[in-house]
């Protein structure tokens, strides 16, 4: 079965931990949203940026990327993805990531690709899950996922790893090598050479955004 994977880049956040604008940050001489966008483009035929500053990235993106523009910054991933959802041509799923993933293994990627056409059609979201938290920031969501989204937003939702535990969600249990490559930069430290060294385990959102988003 031939499905359609748009992958959608989310590259609004405030970087307030790096204290510069993460997407921009190098590693290994790469741009962080630049490795971001090589890996999102060689697995998917389509892909976009979610972004309020288009006009900061396009040097850098691909031009195969498309930029989204993003009305509602700093409200938290969950808002961004109801955002580029409803802005994206249509699709099977939207595999969502973040910017500061300079870890992807395309290999592992294309192995949870492989897994989405068996996937049972009442499920709407397959995530990775480790240590008791979902990953949603490399994480694939139905195109129709959207009256979900709206629905829990419009009680006031904003959490991410809540509104996954109230719509079907199947969760892919990580190898010390998938976890490793969705480790992610935070700090001006996780890009220093000791810390391209370090990074072992990906941060849990809750640590990675703020508590409750």
């Amino acid at each position: 079965m031939t499905i359609k994977v748009t992958a959608l880049i989310l590259a609004g956040g405030q970087s307030s931990r790096m204290g510069e604008d993460k997407a921009l940050v190098q590693w290994q001489n790469q741009p962080l949203l630049q490795i971001v966008c090589d890996v999102a483009t060689s697995c998917c035929s389509t892909a976009y940026i979610l972004t309020p500053w288009p006009d900061r990235y396009r040097a850098i993106a691909p031009s195969s990327c498309h930029f989204l523009p993003e009305s509602q910054p700093h409200q938290g991933p969950l808002v961004a993805l109801t955002q580029g959802i409803s802005q994206l041509p249509p699709c099977d799923w939207v595999w969502l990531l973040a910017c500061d993933l300079p870890r992807l293994d395309r290999k592992i990627i294309q192995n949870w690709l492989n897994l989405l056409p068996n996937i049972p059609n009442s499920t709407l979201a397959v995530v990775p899950y480790h240590d008791g938290y979902f990953e949603p920031l490399c994480g694939f969501y139905r195109g129709a996922i959207a009256p979900f989204l709206q629905e829990f937003q419009q009680t006031g939702g904003r959490s991410f790893q809540k509104f996954l535990q109230t719509i079907p969600t199947h969760q892919l249990t990580l190898n010390n090598q998938e976890v490793l490559t969705l480790w992610n930069c935070n700090t001006p430290a996780d890009v220093s050479p000791n810390g391209a060294r370090a990074g072992i385990k990906p941060t849990p959102e809750s640590d990675r955004m703020t508590k409750d988003k």
